[in-house]
């Protein structure tokens, strides 16, 4: 657009302005003006002035149009470039870090991969879909622990057995877990097809309420253990079955039970080798080995590694100095 063009614009925009019923009324004001002040309607043909005002609105039409789509085009382009640059991005960030050459990633980066892991995690539970819930057996329930072969075992007594998935299986709803999440399995008793919308859960960092809206929830309590609200998630399958999966916050412990309300499991029964413990990296491996090592001996009344550890420090400073008492040492 040129000087010359738009040099009564400021003029136009304050009279424009004045017509609350926007172009008709601004229209009106001009055809009005010609009317009262020119000969505009009345020295020509109707014909001749009807065609003048065709001619040149189609003319601004044509520029008007040319113009936007001139925009569109160029920023079609633009963000086409935007994007292709971005996918060339993920796509080298991507193969550095397949190719173990860098360790650290950007916010962007971690949002896209916990939302890559969340619909992986909600992909995992629908694949599960299918099958009787576990709980609708009623051998399959859990059960108190009646007789132990071991007089350190004695507390164990009254605790129920872990389920094969190192959780436990309850009358209402099942539960299963590794080092790093707990995955629950609720199924309902209703003789309809279940929405979404027809539920509540809520999951919040160490509380759990899930139900039916208008009815008795099943579950609503304090959880065993504080959990991540962002990726934990759940999904409603078969119409029937609600499957939540719980990130752990400590992932170096285990759950002996879901909520406080709930029967205790005894810990000291669960497989190692169902939490998978050869997926873990040698560091973090050795650590839950020793944190497990450590619980159970403490839960036996025995010295603890690092206990040990201590002990022979202990023993080699008496051998170095036998002249020195260290009967009445303790350890804290």
């Amino acid at each position: 657009m040129s000087a010359e063009e738009g040099k009564f614009d400021n003029i136009l925009l304050a009279v424009a302005e004045k017509h609350r019923g926007g172009v008709p009324e601004f229209l009106g004001t001009l055809a009005s003006f010609l009317r009262r002040k020119t000969d505009f309607f009345t020295g020509a043909k109707q014909a001749e002035w009807e065609k003048l005002l065709l001619d040149v609105f189609n003319k601004e039409s044509k520029l008007a149009i040319s113009a936007h789509s001139e925009k569109l085009k160029s920023r079609e382009a633009a963000q086409r470039q935007k994007d292709e640059k971005e996918r060339a991005e993920r796509e080298a960030r991507q193969k550095e870090i397949d190719d173990n050459k860098i360790c650290d990633i950007t916010d962007e980066e971690a949002a896209a991969i916990i939302k890559e892991e969340e619909n992986k995690k909600r992909q995992k539970l629908l694949a599960g879909a299918g099958g009787e819930p576990a709980a609708s057996n009623r051998d399959d329930i859990s059960k108190p622990i009646e007789n132990v072969d071991d007089e350190t075992e004695k507390g164990e007594l009254g605790k129920l057995l872990p389920n094969s998935g190192n959780g436990c299986t309850l009358e209402k709803y099942t539960w299963t877990q590794t080092l790093q999440e707990v995955e629950l399995k609720i199924p309902f008793n209703v003789s309809f097809a279940l929405r979404a919308r027809d539920l509540v859960v809520s999951i919040g960092k160490k509380t759990l309420k899930v139900g039916i809206k208008g009815q008795e929830p099943i579950i609503d309590g304090e959880l065993c253990a504080e959990v991540k609200q962002e990726e934990s998630v759940w999904v409603l399958q078969d119409s029937k079955t609600v499957m939540i999966t719980l990130d752990k916050i400590n992932k170096m412990s285990w759950w002996s039970r879901l909520v406080t309300s709930d029967p205790e499991i005894s810990t000291r029964k669960i497989n190692p080798e169902s939490s998978k413990l050869s997926d873990l990296d040698g560091q973090t491996r050795s650590m839950v080995e020793k944190m497990m090592f450590d619980q159970r001996q403490k839960e036996m009344g025995l010295p603890t590694s690092d206990d040990r550890k201590k002990q022979d420090i202990l023993e080699k400073f008496q051998q170095q100095h036998p002249e020195m008492d260290f009967s009445k040492c303790k350890f804290n």
